[in-house]
């Protein structure tokens, strides 16, 4: 496919470089698909840089790849936190990120670089202490659709996550006991389960079965007002950097729009 020969570039001032791929896009643009589509067709593999999903569990409401969806790609950074509590900080990923890229290189293969946390990404290449540009040419893959679809796409996919098991996921790692869950680290962060806590925490005590659905409901509805949220936090955050930082036009970077 022509739209992918970027890859290669024999006619880039930066050839001699050893290629990176990076995957951007906010939440439900299909980021997971073109990654391992990319990575079977042009020998690569993945290096996750989705935040939350670095945590072991919880895969429904963090939506990983299944190992069928994977295809045999072998997949860094994806669910190999142990600890639900740890902070997984840039620092970490930096590190992390660069020691699977070289592993990657020195299979001889292609890293290509997704997920939905900005942020790391922004450190990886950016960090003047890391020197990430000088070492390596950067192809930077914007996965863009337009917010009505989108929006739509991301409420379906959670009915979706729902149908698989979500709520009962969720349940699993919900702890009465505790008064005031702190949501703002770890894989609690993950979309669902601060929306859920209300409903855990009065299902018991509700017997009209109704009202019960209702609340249920809501908070469903909930998850799909906040990850539509975060889908506009994402797209800001890519627009800062392609226009703050100049990555569409800097010439040791190439960014495609799909």
């Amino acid at each position: 496919m022509n739209t992918y020969s970027v890859i290669a570039s024999p006619n880039h001032p930066n050839n001699k470089k050893k290629k990176v791929v990076f995957i951007m896009g906010a939440t439900g643009t299909g980021k997971t698909k073109l990654s391992i589509d990319l990575a079977t067709r042009f020998s690569g593999e993945i290096v996750n840089s989705d935040k939350i999903q670095a945590y072991k569990g919880l895969d429904i409401a963090t939506n990983k790849a299944t190992e069928a969806e994977r295809r045999g790609v072998p997949h860094y950074l994806l669910g190999f936190l142990e600890d639900p509590e740890e902070d997984f900080t840039v620092e970490d990923f930096c590190h992390h990120a660069l020691m699977a890229i070289n592993r990657i290189i020195a299979n001889g293969h292609i890293p290509i670089v997704v997920g939905g946390s900005n942020t790391y990404i922004e450190a990886l290449v950016e960090d003047p202490k890391i020197k990430f540009r000088a070492n390596f040419d950067c192809c930077f893959i914007w996965m863009d659709v337009s917010m009505p679809v989108l929006y739509k796409y991301v409420g379906k996919r959670i009915d979706q996550m729902v149908d698989k098991g979500l709520v009962e996921e969720l349940r699993g790692m919900f702890v009465l006991e505790e008064e005031a869950v702190d949501y703002s680290r770890g894989i609690r962060r993950t979309i669902g389960a601060p929306e859920m806590d209300l409903y855990f925490r009065v299902e018991d005590r509700i017997e009209d079965e109704g009202i019960k659905k209702l609340l249920l409901n809501a908070a469903i509805q909930e998850m799909k007002d906040n990850t539509c949220k975060l889908v506009n936090s994402q797209l800001g955050k890519i627009q800062r950097l392609r226009n703050q930082l100049g990555w569409e036009n800097a010439p040791d970077r190439r960014y495609m729009c799909f």
